[in-house]
């Protein structure tokens, strides 16, 4: 039997369920917890109505798609609503994803694929593995009934594989410049200060160390044109409530290097089932020459392998610092799932070739130009960014 939650509180009272379903489903991962995009719903909803479908054998549940519809934005692109993965936008979800019990993914997945057919709706997930996601099983079976289907590639999440390592282990993996440098930096900072890498464990921790972390990730970027990470207050609102949750699961890590008693860097993420989510840094600047930033990032590493994570993820971005600690990746994507109809394919056809002239022209332009027309936009995408009121529950209307 498939339904449709699309009041806050169905929403609100599905979510040990949840979390029941995503332990069992191979898309398992902290960005799909009931936690994360429930708080997400509350502080960035906007003007999106809930429309996240389930899956029951009986009363069983077996299969969730987190969605919400999202009234048109751009009507050149798509002049209706559309279906996008609850989770979407600058809050920086990764492997956002279908969620089914496994081994009733070959049963669910077509049955999910067909009702969303009806919906008449264009659906958006993104981001998702380019590998392996349910998502990219949906998108096949989509197909399969004569919907038009776009795929990108999006982002990358460097990643670093600490299974069957050590500390001393994994830096031997590193480049020998690499390692020589954090170690001879830790060093240096232990023959001068005091050192303590503390780690909040309870709720007053918590507070202080994400109001130290929200003044040093704004010191760090205040000269490079501002970070959209804690841009306003309902992003601040979000992390508040986020990380309550979370230190209260045994999810937290937020770490505050301090040298002397003084805080000097910060580092914010998750450790959920074996996997360490690195989400957040911040630094003093006046401190960079004693590269604090890498000290703190060595320091997390370390203590995600003594508590036994089998992999620390970078999560999306291809910074080149990141790969410094970072061997491998996983590769995002976005699918765009069409309607199976004359419409949802024009519309297919004319945003192909839309995307492509873009490309076309990017590829054109000097590389240093087009660095800067990057820049330029994603200071517009900060500046467009706006307050998201709480939404209040309210029934779905069916998409069309």
């Amino acid at each position: 039997m498939i339904e449709v939650i699309n009041t806050t509180a169905q929403f609100e009272q599905i979510g040990q369920e949840w979390n029941r379903l995503l332990e069992t489903s191979r898309s398992n991962c902290f960005f799909l917890t009931w936690e994360w995009l429930s708080t997400w719903w509350k502080h960035h909803s906007g003007e999106r109505r809930l429309f996240v479908i389930t899956a029951r054998h009986g009363t069983d549940l077996v299969a969730l798609v987190p969605l919400a519809w999202r009234p048109p934005r751009y009507p050149s692109v798509w002049p209706f609503g559309t279906l996008e993965f609850l989770g979407t936008g600058s809050v920086g979800s990764d492997y956002l994803d279908v969620i089914v019990r496994r081994h009733r993914e070959d049963t669910v997945l077509p049955a999910l694929a067909q009702y969303l057919t009806q919906a008449g709706s264009l659906v958006k997930l993104a981001p998702v593995r380019e590998q392996g996601s349910l998502a990219r099983a949906l998108a096949r079976h989509w197909e399969e009934l004569g919907g038009p289907l776009r795929t990108q590639s999006t982002n990358v999440c460097p990643t670093i594989k600490l299974s069957g390592h050590d500390w001393e282990s994994y830096l031997s993996t590193l480049s020998s410049a690499h390692r020589y440098n954090y170690r001879r930096k830790l060093k240096q900072l232990r023959n001068r200060f005091d050192v303590r890498f503390e780690m909040a464990g309870t709720q007053e921790e918590r507070r202080e160390a994400l109001s130290i972390l929200l003044s040093l990730h704004s010191l760090r970027w205040q000269n490079r044109g501002g970070s959209d990470a804690f841009l306003n207050s309902a992003a601040i609102s979000f992390h508040e409530e986020l990380s309550s949750l979370a230190l209260d699961r045994g999810w937290l890590r937020l770490f505050t290097l301090r040298l002397d008693g003084q805080p000097v860097a910060s580092l914010y993420g998750f450790q959920y089932n074996r996997t360490f989510y690195f989400y957040q840094s911040g630094f003093d600047p006046d401190w960079a020459s004693h590269s604090v930033g890498l000290v703190a990032m060595g320091l997390a590493i370390q203590k995600a392998l003594e508590e036994g994570a089998q992999e620390y993820d970078l999560l999306h971005g291809a910074e080149e610092y990141k790969f410094h600690w970072a061997r491998d990746k996983h590769e995002l994507a976005s699918l765009e799932l069409y309607p199976p109809d004359g419409l949802g394919m024009a519309w297919r056809a004319a945003n192909g070739a839309r995307h492509s002239m873009k490309e076309m022209v990017r590829n054109m332009l000097p590389e240093r130009m087009a660095a800067l027309l990057q820049e330029t936009r994603r200071r517009k995408a900060v500046e467009r960014l706006y307050v998201s009121k709480n939404h209040q529950g309210s029934h779905f209307p069916t998409p069309s």
